[in-house]
């Protein structure tokens, strides 16, 4: 049975992301063998990022149980990105990307670069992954997308 403070190592990311990004935990402990963590997001931005470092973490997370709601009277972190409707997210310095459900490479490549065929950049840039565009990608996998140009 994992303890408390093993299993608050194992996501230390995830809990100095949520202090970050001014993540309220109501509550954080251990139950039926997994760590509970409970609170409120200032936006569905910044919750998302939550869920994409835990699964960073531990692309299973199965021993973990998250649960958060968005709470709009949090103050938004001073550094939040616009949201995903207003631009693409800016690859000027490269980044990591999980893949979800019904993703591909070319809807990947369209959203980072605003152009699918573009998608050989994502490729050439993850070749322990990746060999070609055939190449089958799974939710959790963390791609590296470099940066636009």
């Amino acid at each position: 049975m994992p303890d408390l403070d093993e299993l608050k190592a194992k996501y230390a990311s995830v809990l100095d992301l949520i202090q970050k990004r001014n993540v309220r935990l109501d509550h954080l402990h251990v139950q039926d063998d997994k760590l509970f963590m409970q609170g409120a997001a200032p936006n569905d931005a910044v919750k998302n990022q939550i869920w994409d470092q835990i699964k960073v973490v531990d692309a299973s997370y199965s021993d973990l149980t998250c649960d958060l709601s968005i709470d709009d009277s949090l103050p938004a972190p001073a550094d939040d990105a616009p949201a995903a409707d207003d631009a693409a997210p800016a690859a000027a310095e490269g980044t990591t990307y999980t893949v979800q459900a019904g993703d591909s490479l070319w809807k990947i490549s369209a959203h980072f670069y605003g152009a699918g065929h573009l998608f050989k950049k994502i490729i050439d840039a993850n070749p322990d992954q990746l060999q070609d565009e055939n190449s089958v990608i799974h939710p959790g996998d963390v791609l590296n997308i470099p940066p636009k140009d």
